[in-house]
């Protein structure tokens, strides 16, 4: 029996879908090496408020002219814009924080709970329906928490404020995403704006009601914020914006989770750092529930109304 040949794709898909992996590839492994910068301004006595208002700030006074242009798309949809500022600039501004005063494994898998948040704040707010392969992940990734932040010890001993500052960044991240799905009319330019521009509020806000003082700038530190803001940060957010648009959000969504791989081995092989036998557990299950909800493709359908 004489088969069909199959049907080839375009040499033009191919290419874009290798450069769109590359692009997701090389944005997950900023994202996971952002820590360094981070830790390299501390050091110098930057504060991460200081830090945000300087550049996420800058970036979105930058911005503000795009957003302005694109009003009338976003128009219908001011009130969701705005909560997207607000969550977004949260979760950019204290991530930063939280990487700059904490252990960075210990941050960085308390901030990956944010799917788990995403796909419960999905199912509340969208009436998503939640299937079997995500609530198993939404379930290891509770129990990996509870191991991550001391397991029983946990009720004797507060979590610090780098832990809260990252707990609350992945839950407002979550509520970004979240948010994003709900307001299709808003053009992507102006979502991704509006995350500077609400990040540089936060940081604002925090920097000058806590009686903070912008420290002496020498030109070597003004020339690395430019480069952290206008190179670091634009080209993971730009290399990030592109991967996503043009793979599915399965195959994205897992080569995201190079980010938590590339910051925990770094961590430990260049920062020193360390982790227990439960945080290893933990660190797993957070992983395993990671990988589970990036590559299902069940569509997010909602609960039928009666």
């Amino acid at each position: 029996m004489i088969s069909n040949p199959a049907v080839p794709v375009p040499a033009a898909s191919h290419s874009r879908d290798r450069l769109a992996v590359i692009a997701l590839l090389g944005s997950s492994t900023m994202w996971g090496l952002l820590w360094l910068p981070l830790k390299g301004f501390a050091a110098a006595g930057l504060s991460g408020i200081t830090l945000s208002l300087l550049t996420y700030g800058v970036l979105g006074l930058c911005g503000i002219g795009f957003l302005w242009r694109e009003r009338p798309a976003w128009r219908s949809q001011t009130l969701a814009l705005v909560m997207l500022t607000l969550a977004g600039g949260w979760a950019n501004s204290a991530f930063v924080q939280a990487l700059m005063i904490g252990d960075v494994v210990r941050v960085m898998l308390l901030f990956y709970l944010s799917p788990v948040w995403a796909v419960l704040g999905g199912r509340i707010f969208l009436g998503e329906k939640i299937s079997p392969r995500r609530a198993a992940a939404v379930a290891l990734a509770l129990v990996g928490l509870w191991f991550v932040v001391g397991g029983v010890d946990v009720l004797s001993k507060p979590l610090s404020h780098a832990d809260w500052l990252a707990l609350s960044a992945g839950l407002c991240f979550a509520a970004n995403n979240v948010i994003s799905r709900a307001s299709q009319d808003i053009p992507m330019l102006s979502k991704t704006v509006s995350m500077f521009v609400g990040c540089g509020l936060v940081a604002a806000g925090m920097f000058f009601t806590g009686g903070h003082e912008l420290p002496s700038l020498s030109g070597l530190m003004v020339l690395a914020l430019f480069a952290y803001a206008f190179g670091w940060v634009v080209l993971a957010t730009a290399t990030w914006q592109y991967g996503v648009t043009h793979l599915e959000a399965g195959r994205a969504g897992l080569l995201l989770t190079v980010e938590l791989l590339v910051a925990l081995v770094s961590a430990m092989l260049i920062g020193g750092e360390s982790m227990l036998p439960r945080e290893w557990l933990g660190g797993s299950l957070i992983a395993a529930a990671a990988l589970l909800e990036a590559t299902d493709t069940t569509p997010a359908t909602k609960e039928k109304s009666t």
